[in-house]
């Protein structure tokens, strides 16, 4: 049985089946093509004449017959004409300069104002995280050890607010060679080297420094530790004997008695912290009207601007028996220096300056002892109004003095009566001290 379609010969069954004796190549098996036209009847893709295709029948299937070169009877479209290969409109090949490749277009230009306005956010958010967790970290720092609710018989509360700010001689913390150097002494347990009311108010901040010779009365108070009711006899003492009987709420207590001023706030700092603060930030400027010297405190100073450093601070505001008026001229010191640190702590340089704010903090929050309800808003509003005292928009003075007893010093009782009442309106205050 013949099973090649009818009309083929063995000749052609020999060349398409069994291969060619012949010298010139075999023509190729009838292959689906994509022909570039329309061409006549027995000639090939290019024009030339060819072999006519057998007929089909017997075992070979029909195959589609091509119309053109755009597909298969048109239906069928492979794409390859086209060039658009694997679904990409346009194809593949290269469209110019601003083609990158697989087919894409040129690529956008980039949207700066999203841009902007993303960065913008990541920063924004940013701040707003280190500032909230800077606030908690320094707020947890805060050692809220003095408690102003067990001060009993209070004057009312006047506007504005009052802080007592205490510069305490505790040793707590240093070595035997630290108070070598800081000329400390090894005195046990601690007491008051300077006692100062910050007033803060609408008409100007006053900062006024209480002698700590001052003479007042100890009046009836509730022991801080015993809880025990202590009457008052009229005894009168050094101001800073009330510290060292029954620490800062005696002090507190005390303080409001002899002037009816009442305080709102108490901030406490050691010998160790303070050298520490001015450390941190670099050294504090100050301009020393007069050298001086003073083998107590260990100071050594020259007249003209200077830059002190922790134990040169430390010895500046200790030192009072190089003068002649004594505590009197220490607490016109300690005034001047503390509202210079203020100023310095509060420099852009410093605030903005994560390498000297950290430490600041650090240094100032760990030495730090305050009363219960003090946050770190009342603190941040006590450094500026030091500042701002110092820069000329306030006013600084001693207690009034109107002698002495017993080497103790007397306070103008008229002058303190005028000047707490004016605190105590928060207006503009016009006494003058010594």
């Amino acid at each position: 049985m013949n099973d090649w379609p009818e009309g083929w010969s063995g000749d052609d069954r020999d060349r398409y089946g069994r291969g060619s004796a012949s010298a010139q190549p075999e023509s190729a098996r009838v292959m689906r093509q994509v022909r570039r036209g329309q061409g006549a009847p027995g000639q090939g893709a290019y024009g030339r004449q060819g072999p006519s295709a057998p007929p089909y029948g017997g075992g070979v299937p029909q195959q589609p017959s091509y119309v053109d070169g755009q597909g298969h009877g048109g239906d069928y479209d492979s794409g390859y004409n086209t060039g658009q290969v694997y679904g990409s409109p346009g194809g593949g090949g290269y469209d110019g300069p601003g083609d990158t490749g697989g087919g894409r277009g040129p690529r956008p230009a980039p949207n700066w104002r999203k841009r902007i306005k993303w960065t913008a956010i990541v920063v924004i958010t940013g701040l707003v995280v280190t500032t909230v967790g800077t606030y908690f970290w320094a707020d947890s720092k805060l050692n809220r050890e003095v408690d102003l609710s067990k001060v009993i018989d209070r004057p009312e509360q006047g506007a504005g607010t009052n802080y007592l700010i205490v510069g305490s001689d505790s040793r707590a913390g240093l070595s035997s060679e630290q108070k070598k150097q800081l000329h400390t002494g090894s005195a046990e347990g601690k007491r008051t080297d300077s006692m100062m009311i910050l007033h803060t108010g609408s008409n100007g901040d006053t900062l006024i420094s209480l002698p700590r010779d001052s003479d007042v009365e100890i009046p009836t108070f509730v022991g801080s530790e015993s809880g025990k009711t202590y009457k008052g006899t009229g005894r009168h003492v050094k101001l800073n004997a009330a510290y060292a009987e029954d620490g800062p709420e005696l002090l507190v207590r005390t303080v409001e008695f002899n002037t009816g001023l009442h305080i709102d706030h108490y901030v406490e700092i050691g010998f160790a912290g303070f050298a520490s603060i001015v450390d941190a930030v670099g050294g504090v400027e100050i301009n020393i009207d007069k050298g001086f010297k003073d083998k107590y405190s260990g100071a050594d100073f020259k007249a003209g601007k200077q830059t002190l450093n922790g134990d040169q601070a430390l010895a500046f505001v200790r030192t009072r028996h190089a003068f002649a008026a004594s505590d009197l001229q220490r607490t016109k010191n300690q005034q001047k220096f503390l509202a210079a640190l203020a100023h310095q702590v509060a420099t852009p340089s410093t605030v903005l300056n994560p390498f000297k704010l950290y430490p600041t903090l650090g240094a100032g929050l760990d030495s730090l002892i305050v009363d219960k309800d003090m946050g770190l808003y009342d603190l941040g509003s006590m450094f500026f109004a030091m500042k701002g005292v110092n820069g000329g928009d306030g006013t600084s003075l001693n207690m009034p003095i109107s002698g002495s007893t017993g080497g103790n010093l007397v306070w103008n009782k008229t002058k303190v009566k005028q000047l707490v009442q004016e605190l105590n309106n928060d207006e503009k205050v016009t006494v003058s001290g010594n």
